[in-house]
């Protein structure tokens, strides 16, 4: 009698077993999808990363070659200005102002740091009180 038992009980958890795999099956299979979903996401944000900083450094690269070109034509053009047209008042002169060495080398413009004091007395901690109307 024990032996139809476990045959009964082995038929049974059999038939449990069947109908879990059959429901649990499909959520497993709904995970995985979600989870190659989601990785397939991640590497293509990664690669969309990768391709925007390279973007923006080669553009940085780019605007920093205009620059100094930039600068190279206009020291060019001043410096014939000057060995051209010496006699040429400086207002009338369109290449009067010329960057210097310095100015041509530097990329930023000098920046003065604000200062955490006033230059006189505000007036914030005298004694005298306004007068009332």
């Amino acid at each position: 009698m024990t032996w139809e038992y476990g045959l009964i009980g082995l038929v049974v958890g059999i038939i449990v077993g069947a109908v879990a795999m059959r429901f649990g099956n499909r959520k497993l299979r709904e995970q995985r999808s979600m989870q190659y979903e989601l990785e397939k996401s991640k590497a293509e944000l990664a690669d969309y990363r990768e391709e925007l900083t390279n973007h923006f450094a080669q553009s940085a690269e780019l605007l920093d070659n205009m620059a100094r070109d930039y600068r190279q034509l206009y020291q060019h053009m001043a410096k014939g200005s000057n060995d051209l047209l010496p006699n040429l008042p400086g207002q009338k002169n369109p290449f009067a102002y010329q960057l210097t060495e310095a100015e041509a080398d530097n990329d930023q413009v000098p920046v003065q740091m604000p200062r955490d004091y006033s230059e006189g007395a505000s007036g914030l901690l005298r004694g005298e009180r306004p007068a009332r109307d």
